[in-house]
């Protein structure tokens, strides 16, 4: 029998059965179409030698006037700037918070701890950043020198008010332990958040389930034990940062008050909400709960704690930073020492200091906040749907007058702003359910806003994306665009794979990247079973528009968990980042920072994932759907496939070739090398001609793939002796 082709349509279709797919393509990972035909990506190369601290969750590639290229990256942790090939702390501090220390390091022989004592560590959590500057007083006796104690130190417990502690690189091995009789700087980084997100109600995120997160915490300085039963009062060591009455926890007990009087709580409630009055020691822990939801019942407030985000983009040569939930500070690179120093990123003056996002609206230049403050520099103002934009080429005023076109709008349709984009025709927020454009109109309104789409909200602040003034985009249960016109749902054939393996509980984390070259949009996001970035769906923008159900990939491959992306204009090449949660950060000087760390890669370079640990190849391979031998796809007859004949392109190294067969749908597929059922797989070097085997089925199927180094493919058509058989 002559050779049949199986013609197979690009894309993967996984919303129907391996059967139902018959002429398209059904799973993969690590490949792409191009020229409608599948082909293994492109490699990847670690920039630089180290690992920086954080998952990394924006990044951003700009020029300065001189033409010098830099590179922002935003961890939870830290703000980068990579710079001619390594990375510089550019971290704010917060000025309002630094400390003068005496006599404030305290050591113990043969240990790498050191507890640090200041005036308070109010607001202070472990996994916190510090730095020490103009450090004092250290005995000679001492293995520690000053300098080991002037840098970055992530705090490792709080075990006062008015006490921290922190990891040396190196056990104290001096003669003895001492105390610093000298004076010290204590600054504290601006606090980003969390690496994953935490959501839910009830029992788990506060006291007794409650809301109360990062709680004031100081001792019971009473004078004598707090007697059961007693109601009048407790003197506390340190009730500044308490409120005036609520509700504190000591042991297991809550105890109200109704007033405070300086450190005095009074008119106590002891055994509160269902807990067991007792007897408290002089010194036992005191917290405040004052927010709380008791055992059995529910939470009226939805407790989100939110991922550590940034919002990172530039006006003119200055980057703009954005903390999520937070400040916005701005680094100028022209200014002296900017990299030499180098200079940390200092507040934007005037500007909001409670934000959910940011963009600069061009060519008007206006920086427009988003989700911020009612009330300028007043953080429990923050309205999660109110805009406010900065006067015109002046980012330091924010307050409408007469002469300016600073200015505020609130939006209605939705419950949070979500994200934003700077597009090519205006720009373009995103609620929790909505989509608005915000056009520059000039005086006396400055912005234009309208709601132009409704139930199409936006999964995550980096899940929007603009092609060719096309806007694309990730929602909680389908991706959408808008073309300018009007808001539609974008067709996908990988739809439930995706959104039925989503973990809704991460899902702020969303990224999505373009890479031009190969006309991708790529979404990053977490599988429902990890809280971290570990799987991606990419459409195709150029050959998806002629094809039903669009040209779509998936990939659930380990090696590509990128937490963030930027294409190749800046650098030329699309950089990326991948966080490890698994491996000890090695950028800077930060001492005792926990396990996890981000890698910064050049993609399209090569065959295989290059970084500090060696070349590992990248395994991609693709799957067809069933095919047989009857015209009308009946399945009603068995079928011999005796050999095929190997098409490939621009390969190197080897390939492999797998056959699957069986007789019914419901059928597990097969694949082995012994008795009758020779389906592989099958080795296919750059100059094997044809492929001798013995398959036999009613149905068929066969898997594209490489396992090793060096190797790379792109596929035509699978082209094979098929011969028809009998009903059995």
């Amino acid at each position: 029998m002559a050779l049949a082709k199986v013609q197979l349509i690009p894309g993967f279709d996984k919303q129907v059965t391996e059967t139902g797919a018959e002429g398209r393509w059904v799973d993969g990972q690590y490949v792409r179409f191009r020229y409608g035909l599948p082909e293994k990506i492109g490699g990847w190369s670690q920039l630089g030698s180290t690992t920086l601290v954080g998952a990394a969750r924006d990044q951003h590639t700009w020029f300065d006037l001189r033409g010098n290229r830099y590179a922002a990256i935003g961890t939870n942790k830290i703000l980068y700037i990579y710079y001619e090939g390594a990375f510089y702390d550019i971290h704010p501090l917060e000025a309002s918070r630094q400390q003068s220390l005496t006599n404030a390091f305290t050591t113990t022989n043969s240990s790498d701890i050191v507890t640090v004592s200041c005036p308070s560590t109010t607001a202070l959590n472990v996994g916190d950043l510090v730095v020490f500057s103009n450090v004092s007083g250290i005995p000679g006796s001492s293995a520690f020198t000053a300098a080991d104690f002037t840098k970055t130190f992530e705090v490792q417990t709080t075990p006062t008010t008015t006490s921290f502690t922190i990891k040396m690189p190196s056990s104290e091995g001096g003669s003895t332990a001492f105390t610093t009789t000298g004076t010290a700087t204590l600054d504290f980084y601006y606090v980003v958040g969390s690496v994953t997100q935490v959501p839910g109600f009830g029992w788990g995120t506060g006291y007794y389930g409650g809301t109360t997160l990062s709680p004031a915490t100081t001792t019971m300085n009473n004078g004598g034990t707090l007697a059961a039963g007693h109601t009048t009062s407790v003197t506390l060591t340190d009730a500044s940062s308490f409120p005036s009455s609520g509700t504190v926890l000591i042991g297991t007990e809550l105890i109200t008050y109704a007033s405070k009087s300086s450190n005095i709580l009074q008119t106590l409630g002891r055994g509160a909400d269902g807990t067991t009055d007792a007897t408290h020691a002089d010194g036992s822990t005191v917290k405040n709960a004052t927010n709380f939801v008791p055992w059995g019942q529910a939470s009226n407030v939805g407790v989100n704690i939110e991922p550590g985000q940034w919002r990172l983009t530039n006006f003119g040569q200055k980057l703009i930073a954005l903390i999520f939930n937070g400040v916005a500070v701005e680094w100028d690179p022209s200014t002296t020492g900017a990299i030499s120093t180098p200079l940390r990123a200092t507040l934007i003056s005037g500007a909001p200091t409670a934000s959910r996002d940011l963009l600069v609206s061009t060519p008007d230049r206006h920086l427009c906040f988003f989700g911020t403050e009612t009330t300028l520099g007043t953080t429990n103002s923050q309205d999660d749907m109110f805009i406010r934009f900065s006067d015109q080429e002046n980012i330091n005023t924010y307050t409408p007058t007469a002469t300016n076109t600073a200015g505020t709008q609130r939006l209605a349709d939705g419950s949070k702003i979500i994200g934003t984009l700077r597009g090519r025709n205006g720009n373009y927020i995103w609620s929790d359910t909505a989509l608005f454009t915000m056009r520059f109109i000039g005086a006396p309104f400055t912005f234009g806003f309208e709601q132009v789409g409704t139930n199409c909200g936006l999964i995550g602040q980096h899940a929007a994306i603009e092609v060719d003034g096309i806007i694309y985009w990730m929602s909680e249960d389908s991706f959408f665009y808008f073309d300018g016109a009007s808001v539609k749902k974008l067709p996908c054939l990988v739809e439930d794979d995706v959104f039925g393996n989503i973990n809704n509980n991460s899902e702020l984390i969303v990224h999505a990247g373009v890479n031009d070259k190969f006309n991708e949009i790529t979404w990053f996001y977490p599988s429902s079973s990890s809280n971290l970035i570990d799987r991606s769906v990419t459409y195709n923008t150029r050959d998806g528009q002629n094809i039903p159900g669009g040209v779509w990939t998936t990939n659930s491959g380990s090696l590509l968990n990128r937490t963030t992306w930027v294409d190749q204009g800046v650098y030329g090449a699309p950089y990326a980042t991948a966080y490890e949660s698994s491996i000890t950060p090695t950028q800077g000087s930060i001492s005792g920072v926990s396990n996890g760390a981000t890698r910064y890669y050049a993609h399209e370079q090569g065959t295989d994932q290059v970084n500090t640990t060696g070349t590992t190849a990248i395994p991609a391979q693709i799957e067809s759907g069933d095919f047989d031998i009857d015209r009308e796809g009946s399945g009603e007859y068995m079928m011999r496939i005796s050999r095929f004949i190997p098409d490939f392109k621009n390969q190197t190294g080897n390939a492999e070739v797998t056959i699957f067969l069986r007789d019914f749908p419901s059928d597990t597929r097969t694949s082995s090398s012994s008795g009758a059922l020779i389906t592989g797989p099958f080795t296919v070097t750059t100059s094997t001609t044809q492929v001798f085997c013995r398959s036999r089925g009613r149905a068929a199927s066969f898997k594209i793939a490489n396992t090793g180094t060096g190797e790379t493919w792109r596929f035509g058509t699978f082209r094979a002796d098929i011969q028809a058989g009998g009903r059995r």
